[in-house]
Order: structure tokens, then sequence, then C-alpha cells
């Protein structure tokens, strides 16, 4: 229930970015006149996401996410938005998840979490769609969490850790920095 809650409260707090336009910042470059990201996703776009760097930054799953985006909603901003929104919603739920598991604690996991939701320091990396790179990169970085936190405190095989959390919890990070080199 606390979820549901606090992904209800992300799209409570956003949900007027769906009428949003583009920014003339950068998400220009990063969308809708990028050739290779507003074709949607196709063999030769993911070959470029891999291959090519924008303002000294390789970050292939950000590209990868925008041509999904494009694939799904075309250059309608507002499904763009939903993504970005939809991520934060993600985002609350894990920090909720391994706040809880860390501290033992669930109402003030749920405290914590619900702030990080609905902080106005998050409205750039929701409300900006080439800031994509924060969102998905943080929600990998909460996964990177979790999995090596089952890896170390967790599952056992014979008495040692389970390895699959570790390669689990390398593959999430492999992720993270794919998404936002940082």
């Amino acid at each position: 229930i606390l979820c549901v809650l606090l992904a209800g409260a992300v799209f409570l707090v956003f949900h007027a970015t769906f009428q949003h336009d583009f920014v003339n910042y950068d998400d220009d470059q990063y969308v809708y006149e990028s050739p290779q990201v507003s074709r949607g996703l196709t063999k030769d776009g993911t070959a470029w996401a891999f291959t090519h760097r924008y303002s000294n930054n390789w970050h292939p799953l950000t590209w990868l996410s925008h041509m999904a985006d494009c694939q799904l909603y075309g250059l309608k901003p507002g499904g763009h938005h939903v993504t970005s929104v939809a991520l934060h919603a993600v985002n609350a739920v894990l920090l909720f998840l391994l706040l809880r598991k860390l501290s033992g604690s669930q109402w003030r996991a749920a405290f914590v979490a619900a702030l990080f939701a609905v902080h106005p320091l998050r409205v750039e990396s929701v409300a900006w769609i080439a800031e994509r790179k924060d969102v998905l990169s943080g929600c990998f970085f909460l996964l990177t969490l979790l999995a090596y936190n089952r890896y170390a405190g967790g599952t056992r095989l014979r008495g040692t850790p389970d390895k699959r959390w570790y390669a689990i919890t390398l593959l999430a990070f492999a992720c993270g920095l794919m998404s936002k080199p940082m």
C-alpha cells in the first residue's frame, strides 16, 4: 500500500508536466532534432547510441530510452514526460524498499522516500526531458544498492554469498554508468 501511495504522490505532484512542451535548452539536441533518436528504436540507432558521445558524455541507455519514447509517442512531449514521471515513481518506491531493508523501519523509510518523491529538487530531473539521464541512472543506482544488499547479507548457497546477486549488482551498476557517466 505504501508503494502505491508513493507512486501516486509522484503522479499527483508531477502530472502537470504531461501537458508541457519540450524545453528549448537541449531537448532539441537530445530528442526532436536528433535524427537517430526521433526515428525511434532502430538497429542503426542502437549502434549509434553505443558508439557516439554527446557533450563528452557516453550514455547509450539514455539514448535508447529517448528512442523508445519516440517509438511509443512520436514527438509528442507529453508521452516523454509520462516516462520520466514513471521512472521517478519507480525510484521513490525503490528508495523506500532499500531504506526499509537497511533501517528495519517501515515508517521512517516511507517518510524519507515521500520527501524524495515530492521534493522540489527533483523537479529539474523529472520535468526536463533531456535530464532523463538523471532519473534513469538513479533507478539503476538504487537497483545496484538493493542487489548488493541482497548479495552481502541475503541468500547464501553452502555458506557463501550467492554470486548471482553479485553479478546482478555489477550489471545494474554498469547500466547506471551507461545512463549517466558519473
